[in-house]
């Protein structure tokens, strides 16, 4: 018995030597062939060129490291520690505290990126190349703006006011906010438009760090008395993101999130009442009022004006408000006559409210057609600029071909058509029948045309300095 134990054991230690052997050959080998795979994947940069290896080696390097991989887990005899080995596992937050997580990083990003704004634009460097206004013009306000009613609404994380006022003092916070509607909201939203226009906060980098700083000090004392309620009605930028991500086809829903069609949620969203009317059209009407200062046709209008000796921000504030008032009363009036035409009892004030969501989509294309070519143009300068947000970079702007203009033109004629349909979808949920939803889009219809022209033409035109200010 002893002898057959041993001659065993003899037999089991030239196998093990054996396998050792061939593991030893193949870890020599795995050298040369890890060498031959990174030449070959060198080779499609041109880094380097492939090297044959003979088929045998090949063949022994497998065959060992198969044979060595199967000798080590032979050695691995133990019932437990099998049982150990496969039942080891690492655990993963839940989605709770992902989520969690996620809104912690996007609060403290958006408050980093307050504070890094406005040491870059206190400390900087002076003019349009400096970092703060190529985050706050392009990074944000063209660029982030857009991704509100293209993938979602996701400003109430970001917002570092929000996160700021969170860390006030509870006191003040039970007064009553005065049912003002979306008015102070609508006339916030025209001030501070016309502020941008008439001011050099979009070029000086002192000047906008003064801006944010009003507006931060502004912002954070109605938060203080009023709480989450100003950020919800007063706040102008908060309530813009959240009307574009109205249009946005990625909505929150009870069961978390869903992919819709762009606009597939607006027919069944309504404005509260007619401020809220007015400050969907006022967010229609920046945006064009935007484009339209930086037009010949502009400084050809104004330039007489300014010369005689009006002063030009008066001048371009009575423009402010007399395209808001002929905006809204061609809305206002188009629902005057869909009454008419649907032929209903319904009130206009009922149908300014519920047909208002449809003007989204043509404020959104307008907003992407006038600033696609700004974000694509000026992003280069944008990275110089955050990477290195000290120092005095020259401001260059890629050249876009000819034929990008017609994509602004494309992005204009596609929101319109989101537009009349969302327009339709509302008609048929509001008028009964066939024929008395169709009769109510007529008004709607051509005050949309209109909208549409006026954006599309003043897309098309050359660009010119605006009358200075």
């Amino acid at each position: 018995m002893t002898g057959s134990r041993d001659a065993g054991c003899r037999t089991a230690g030239r196998w093990a030597r054996a396998a050792v052997m061939a593991l030893l050959a193949g870890c020599l080998a795995a050298p040369v062939v890890a060498g031959t795979a990174s030449a070959h994947v060198g080779s499609l940069g041109g880094a380097g060129t492939p090297q044959s290896v003979p088929f045998w080696l090949v063949a022994i390097t497998g065959g060992g490291l198969v044979g060595g991989s199967f000798l080590f887990t032979s050695l691995m005899t133990d019932h437990e520690t099998i049982r150990s080995v496969n039942a080891s596992r690492l655990g993963l937050p839940s989605a709770a505290t992902l989520r969690r997580v996620a809104r912690d990083g996007a609060r403290a990003g958006g408050v980093l990126g307050l504070v890094a704004v406005l040491a870059v634009a206190l400390v900087g460097p002076a003019g349009s190349a400096n970092a703060a206004v190529l985050v706050v013009w392009v990074g944000w306000w063209a660029g982030y703006t857009a991704t509100t009613y293209l993938a979602g609404d996701s400003w109430p994380a970001l917002n570092p006011w929000r996160t700021l006022a969170g860390l006030l003092p509870e006191r003040g916070r039970e007064r009553d906010l005065p049912d003002l509607g979306a008015w102070p909201a609508t006339a916030a939203l025209l001030g501070l438009v016309w502020l941008e226009v008439v001011s050099p906060v979009a070029a000086d980098p002192r000047v906008l760090a003064v801006v944010v700083l009003g507006y931060t000090t502004v912002t954070l004392a109605g938060a203080a008395t009023f709480g989450d309620e100003w950020f919800e009605r007063v706040d102008p930028v908060s309530r813009v993101f959240r009307r574009y991500g109205w249009l946005a086809p990625i909505q929150r829903t009870d069961d978390g999130l869903a992919l819709r069609l762009p606009g597939g949620c607006l027919p069944g969203r309504e404005a509260g009442d007619r401020s809220e009317v007015a400050f969907v059209v006022a967010l229609l009407w920046v945006t064009t009022f935007d484009g339209l200062v930086s037009t010949p046709a502009w400084n050809g209008l104004v330039g007489p004006v300014v010369e005689v000796g009006v002063p030009a921000p008066l001048v371009y504030l009575a423009a402010t408000l007399l395209g808001f008032g002929t905006f809204l009363g061609a809305y206002r009036l188009a629902a005057r006559y869909a009454r008419e035409t649907a032929g209903t009892y319904v009130s206009a004030v009922a149908i300014e409210c519920r047909f208002v969501p449809a003007l989204l989509p043509i404020a959104a294309g307008y907003h992407l057609a006038h600033y696609l070519g700004y974000v694509v143009g000026l992003s280069p300068a944008l990275v110089a600029a955050v990477t290195n947000p000290l120092s005095s970079p020259v401001l260059r702007a890629v050249v876009l071909p000819d034929w990008f203009g017609g994509i602004a033109l494309a992005l204009v004629v596609l929101a319109h058509l989101v537009a009349v349909w969302v327009a339709h979808a509302i008609a048929f949920d509001l008028f009964p029948g066939r024929l008395h939803p169709i009769r109510s889009q007529y008004p709607f219809v051509v005050v949309m045309v209109a909208y549409t022209a006026t954006s599309m033409w003043i897309v098309s035109q050359p660009f010119a300095r605006p009358i200075a200010v």
